[in-house]
């Protein structure tokens, strides 16, 4: 079943004009053959698993991995629509950073009444061995991944806040080197932005937060090994920037600093780009069965002598309990009106909020605040009555672990599946990094339902991605 509400097609204005930006791209689209497409996608799928492009699969067999499904048709943003939605991208990250570092100190937000202390206090992402921390530049979130989504009249929303250990970049950036490599005639028609200068900022980012003191920063990418779901990202991103891949058994503290065993004898780290949850880095602190992390690292943290990116406790910022709060942030911390909207959004431990979902559970998208990955949702429209009243008696258990938007209809983009092409949901995950200043690539990685009306992207529920080419002028 499709979504109720109109949708804004990316390529075809309502008058099914199709849009500037991708007048070329239809025009070279409508000269291909159906057979050259087909094998141009089997081609790709091809380079994917040779390259080892996959991402292995919780709950499934031990070792299951799946392919990401690539999509050869891409998604285009003009010049101008990126400039209007980076800007409010670097606004937002800007409020998030500023509300991790006062939770962590003064707390003026909560003294102000714009949230609710328990809200923080009784978060599970709350980490108060963070307390006082100072960080070099006062940055929390050094990498953020933020989910945008439009909508029928084509404005842009933002749907998610990612900052603990935010995925998918090196998709984006294999995503254009196999569409460049498959049509490279496309790349003389358009003058795409680049991307592949991502792992040049993201190396220039981690060292521009290197503590006070190192003219050349040691950085390391921390990894939980390679039966995380991740691992592909996490090696290819040491390799892309030229830094060690380390486990923690790879890191040790000694006299405060943090050190990494090498073949020369032990070399001091400045920073740890971690891809570890916070319960898992340092067994003295946190969960004391962790054999990932390093013990010890957070005494080095706590005395300023290594970064950890991004910071420990970043997770209270984008925990969906917060979400609903971040334009308040910007307004707070800034003194500015937010230039992205939220979707709207009713937090279901208020009981006027929580009467609302409850008697439209057949019109709303209902969120676990702590669920991640597509997983402990409901999609009211698409709800079965018996998976709707399953989720009510859920929702009325806990009240307080749920939130409610309305199901927005996302915008479709022209897609390459087994009928041809067809035009499918989508959204945008761009990543942002805060360092000395805030960097953005042009583009992002663009998920996209397979699935005929689905509004589920997420690579682990069957969605697949997609190059995103902003046009320059």
């Amino acid at each position: 079943m499709d979504s109720p509400e109109p949708k804004y097609d990316e390529m075809h204005a309502e008058s099914g004009r199709v849009r500037d930006h991708y007048a070329a791209y239809s025009e070279w689209l409508i000269r291909q053959a159906d057979d050259a497409l087909r094998q141009k996608r089997a081609e790709a799928d091809s380079l994917f698993h040779r390259v080892g492009i996959t991402f292995a699969v919780y709950g499934e067999q031990e070792g299951s991995e799946r392919l990401i499904p690539f999509d050869i048709v891409p998604r285009i943003l003009a010049v101008d629509e990126w400039r209007t939605l980076a800007a409010g991208l670097r606004q937002r990250v800007r409020a998030l950073n500023a509300f991790i570092s006062d939770i962590y100190h003064g707390q003026d937000i909560l003294r102000a009444g714009v949230l609710a202390p328990e809200q923080i206090f009784c978060n599970p992402q709350y980490r108060p061995e963070m307390q006082g921390i100072d960080l070099p530049g006062g940055i929390y979130a050094h990498i953020a991944g933020i989910d945008v989504v439009r909508a029928g009249r084509g404005e842009f929303y933002v749907l998610e806040d990612n900052l603990r250990v935010p995925s998918g970049v090196s998709y984006m950036l294999e995503n254009r080197k196999m569409m460049m490599r498959l049509f490279p005639e496309l790349f003389s028609l358009h003058r795409v932005a680049p991307v592949e200068h991502y792992p040049d900022l993201l190396l220039e980012n981690l060292s521009s937060v290197a503590p006070a003191g190192g003219a050349d920063p040691v950085v390391v990418v921390l990894t939980p090994g390679a039966h995380n779901s991740a691992y592909f990202e996490h090696a290819f991103l040491a390799q892309q920037m030229g830094v060690e891949l380390v486990e923690g058994q790879d890191l040790f503290v000694r006299d405060g600093f943090v050190y990494m065993r090498t073949t020369r004898g032990p070399q001091r780290v400045d920073v740890v780009y971690r891809r570890i949850d916070d319960d898992f880095l340092d067994p003295l602190v946190f969960r004391p069965d962790s054999v990932l992390g390093v013990p010890g690292l957070m005494s080095a943290y706590r005395a300023g002598r290594v970064t950890i990116a991004n910071a420990i406790g970043t997770g209270i910022a984008d925990d969906k309990s917060i979400y609903p709060y971040v334009p308040d942030m910007v307004r707070f911390y800034l003194g500015e009106e937010p230039l992205l909207a939220n979707v709207p959004t009713r937090v279901l431990r208020r009981p006027d909020d929580l009467a609302y979902a409850l008697a439209h559970l057949d019109e709303l998208v209902v969120k676990e605040v702590h669920g991640a990955g597509g997983y402990g949702m409901l999609i009211g429209p698409t709800a079965s009555m018996a998976e709707r009243e399953d989720f009510r008696l859920r929702i009325l258990a806990s009240p307080e672990k749920y939130i409610a938007q309305p199901t927005l209809a996302l915008s479709t983009c022209p897609t390459y599946v087994e009928q041809g092409v067809a035009p499918r949901h989508i959204d945008l995950r761009p990543f942002v990094l805060s360092g000395r200043e805030v960097r953005i690539v042009p583009g992002g990685l663009t998920r996209v339902a397979l699935r005929a009306g689905s509004l589920v992207v997420n690579s682990s529920q069957g969605g697949g991605t997609k190059d995103t080419w902003v046009l320059e002028a």
